[in-house]
């Protein structure tokens, strides 16, 4: 009986809770549909079913969790409800632009809600769009233009006492949170001095960058599943609220996502998003985001000894993208990278790029057997001549120079006339090194010089870094048309003749 009874419970955990969710599209052929859910902005495939009679039934699944989900039909076709683990039953007619419209919410408390809000929406909208269409009749002198403005204020007014009732009056459904965090907050007039005068024209921007996330509760991580806070997260980390340079996106991302609970959906999405949003980025320098958020929340263990990363359950995989971003802490934007000191064409003399006294320091990676260097470096050595060296921009060059190449490089460099500094681990420094590195090591160089290419993650060449008077890097990855329009900006020469106009096959290298 006991064991009759431990099944009986088992049994109702598992099933008795399964909500079940129908949809009933007036006309609609039979077809396959699907059940769609949100994680951030981006859509997922939740389930699917097929529709027979215009109706669909769907059981949630386990990891169907509370936020916008979607019924996706044939033609991109979809429209959107709340689910917060509750029985939905609704009922709509197209066309397809008026599914909410003509929506009937039979079951769910929280839709019922949710689609009277979005229809009271509509109507407002369509009110003060005819406002609008009105004033633009009349000069923005003229009272009738003054008074179609205040019309359309007052239709603001009614949304915002509709939107601020509803929360009053649904206090504890998630509606409420979802209205509430796709509201703006209300943005003070800047404070003037005594002469009127404002004292901060930058005042209400500042303000509303600090105020962004107030009505959002960052608590909850129901949240996550929507498309409001993707589109929240979207917006603020992107140039709309924050200069796009890697130390200002940082100075907000670190306390933003420090504030989250460690093992909360809000804190995984939010620093997934935040540092694989600047992985992809095209402008120069925001890697530095990516390997700093790698750094700081996939990289440092918790107290049991765990990453904070908790979603990363591959844990080689996790490993190995720990080992390649300490490489990679050393090459970013601001960092001093390490110095490199190898011997030069003569096999005896050792230079490196510490010591130089440049305004600007080229350093530049290539192999004389490479054919994209075969063309940079023969340019690199006329902007040199016709323009660097006497601006005080050094390059210090590092060639591939092991084994059979040695002779190669210094072929190459001869032919080639190459005037700036050529350094590179020559056949018989690798050879020496190998059998035994103290003869070298710390006299002359260092392990991290001698394993360039794993010390400055050289997996392809050319490869450009330029490094300030304190040989700092300041850019990389740039093409020769964008290495010298930048020194050209750098050292503030306007109008400059341009040796080197862009050239799209270097660009698509």
């Amino acid at each position: 009986m006991k064991q009759l009874l431990v099944f009986t419970l088992l049994l109702v955990s598992s099933f008795g809770y399964s909500q079940k969710l129908r949809f009933k599209v007036e006309g609609a052929k039979d077809t396959t549909v699907f059940l769609t859910k949100y994680y951030g902005s981006k859509l997922f495939y939740a389930d699917t079913a097929i529709m027979k009679g215009g109706v669909v039934e769907f059981t949630a699944k386990p990891d169907l969790k509370p936020g916008f989900i979607a019924l996706l039909m044939p033609g991109q076709k979809f429209f959107e409800v709340i689910y917060n683990n509750e029985d939905i039953n609704i009922e709509t007619k197209g066309p397809a632009t008026d599914f909410v419209s003509n929506m009937k919410v039979k079951k769910s408390e929280e839709n019922k809600v949710f689609v009277a809000y979005i229809n009271y929406l509509q109507e407002q909208r369509k009110v003060a769009t005819a406002f609008s269409e009105e004033r633009k009749k009349f000069k923005e002198g003229d009272t009738q233009y003054k008074r179609l403005g205040e019309q359309m204020d007052s239709v603001s007014k009614l949304v915002a006492t509709y939107q601020t009732d509803l929360q009053k009056n649904n206090p504890t459904k998630l509606v409420s949170k979802i209205i509430k965090m796709s509201m703006d907050v209300p943005v003070p007039e800047a404070p003037k001095d005594a002469t009127g005068k404002v004292i901060d024209e930058n005042f209400r921007y500042k303000y509303y960058r600090a105020h962004y996330w107030d009505n959002i509760d960052l608590k909850d991580d129901r949240l996550v599943n929507t498309s409001v806070f993707g589109s929240k997260m979207e917006y603020f980390f992107g140039k709309n609220m924050l200069v796009q340079h890697p130390d200002t996106v940082l100075a907000f991302a670190f306390p933003f996502c420090d504030q989250f609970d460690k093992k909360s959906e809000l804190f995984k999405y939010s620093v997934d998003y935040i540092t694989n949003a600047f992985a992809k980025s095209n402008i120069m320098g925001m890697d530095k985001v990516y390997v700093y958020m790698v750094n700081r929340y996939y990289c440092q263990n918790d107290a049991s000894g765990n990453s904070i990363a908790f979603w990363m359950k591959d844990k080689e995989k996790l490993k190995e993208l720990c080992e390649d971003n300490k490489v990679k802490m050393n090459l970013v934007q601001g960092v001093r990278p390490p110095n490199i000191s190898l011997r030069d064409t003569t096999d005896v003399n050792w230079k490196d790029f510490y010591s130089l006294k440049s305004e600007y320091t080229i350093l530049y990676f290539w192999d004389p057997e490479c054919g994209h260097c075969k063309k940079t470096t023969p340019k690199l050595q006329t902007l040199y001549e016709k323009k660097f060296k006497a601006r005080n921009v050094e390059i210090f060059s590092v060639g591939k120079a092991t084994g059979e190449d040695f002779e190669k490089w210094k072929k190459f460099i001869r032919d080639n006339k190459l005037t700036f500094i050529n350094v590179g681990l020559t056949k018989k420094l690798f050879e020496e090194a190998t059998e035994d590195p103290r003869k070298f090591i710390p006299k002359h160089t260092t392990l991290e010089a001698l394993n360039y290419h794993d010390t400055y993650d050289i997996y392809a060449t050319p490869r450009i870094f330029v490094l300030d008077k304190d040989k700092k890097i300041i850019a990389k990855q740039l093409t020769i048309s964008q290495l010298e329009d930048f020194i050209d900006r750098m050292q503030n020469i306007k109008d400059a003749e341009k040796l080197f106009p862009p050239d799209p096959e270097e660009e698509a290298h």
